[in-house]
């Protein structure tokens, strides 16, 4: 709306100038601003060296590939993500089944898994044209959903949406971090549920994540630190089959991602944005809520490293 009325303040006043000299033929019409202000595109090759899989093994190597969205708009910010992800053979596909022996078989196959996810914010200085202060930059209506599909004997299914507010900070150093409050709503799968037919189950609780981005070195340098973290609340009780023989009570799930990322088309070519390269530790505990005390492969407990490129586009 102030963009709006800028222009047209502008318009009526170049007007009134010229009124004398010239007609309203002469006077050019103001560009309108773009829709969106920033639209950011980017194809990843990450190698995750010591991923996991619950009730399947601790350390299955993965190679993952991701597209990535992000545009800033008037009123917010839109992030979308797609992973493709190939597991080794000690997390094997269908039809090999969980924990079969040998695993490189005849037939057996690494499973392949697809992820995606969108996030959505709406400003509330864009939208209610409030004022915030140099450390509490804005508030923020956060929404967004996961889905996912499996193709590993369990043949997981995810659905997911949560909404919620955003707060993003502005830090010394021109670091910035971000926290989003949010509700949970899950619907999934599971090959072994024995509580229904279908193998469906639903799942409702809290959420809260986040994120923190911090430059090393002075202003324009091409290394920067991240972290991102995830921590989900208990879901209520896991149906009879999907985490243990009978029904149990799902935990609190975290979620740790730190990275450092080389902007390599900086440091060579004095072009940011374009080439990157990364490193980054992941730890996610009681991973998709299972107790990790009930999965004897630990596989509820990733801890690994990782490493990859980015190209922007």
């Amino acid at each position: 709306m102030r963009v709006k009325f800028n222009a047209l303040a502008l318009g009526a006043a170049i007007a009134a100038a010229g009124a004398s000299q010239s007609t309203a033929a002469d006077v050019r019409p103001m560009t309108p601003p773009p829709l969106f202000t920033v639209n950011d595109n980017s194809v990843s090759y990450a190698y995750r060296f010591n991923a996991t899989d619950p009730f399947v093994t601790d350390h299955t190597a993965k190679q993952v590939i991701t597209f990535t969205h992000f545009d800033a708009w008037a009123y917010g910010t839109n992030f979308f993500n797609v992973d493709l992800l190939k597991s080794d053979l000690k997390d094997p596909a269908n039809p090999c089944g969980f924990g079969a022996p040998g695993f490189a078989n005849a037939g057996c196959e690494g499973t392949t898994e697809i992820y995606g996810f969108f996030r959505s914010t709406l400003g509330w200085k864009e939208l209610f044209g409030l004022r915030f202060g140099s450390f509490l930059t804005n508030i923020s209506f956060k929404i967004g959903g996961d889905a996912n599909s499996v193709n590993n004997a369990n043949a997981a299914a995810k659905k997911d949406v949560v909404a919620g507010v955003q707060f993003n900070f502005a830090l010394p150093f021109g670091a910035t971090f971000n926290v989003a409050p949010l509700y949970y709503a899950e619907k999934n799968h599971g090959s072994f549920v024995t509580s229904n037919t279908s193998g469906v189950f639903y799942y409702n609780t809290w959420r809260v994540e986040g994120a923190l981005i911090v430059p090393l070195g002075p202003k324009g340098t091409p290394l920067s630190f991240g972290s991102l973290f995830g921590i989900n609340g208990p879901k209520g009780q896991c149906p009879p089959g999907e985490c243990a023989a009978t029904s149990a009570p799902t935990k609190t799930e975290y979620f740790l991602q730190q990275s450092l990322t080389l902007d390599v088309g900086q440091l060579a070519y004095g072009r940011p944005n374009i080439f990157s390269i990364f490193v980054a530790y992941v730890y996610w505990q009681n991973k998709f809520g299972i107790d990790h005390d009930l999965d004897r492969t630990g596989g509820t407990t990733e801890s690994t490293m990782l490493t990859g490129a980015t190209l922007r586009f």
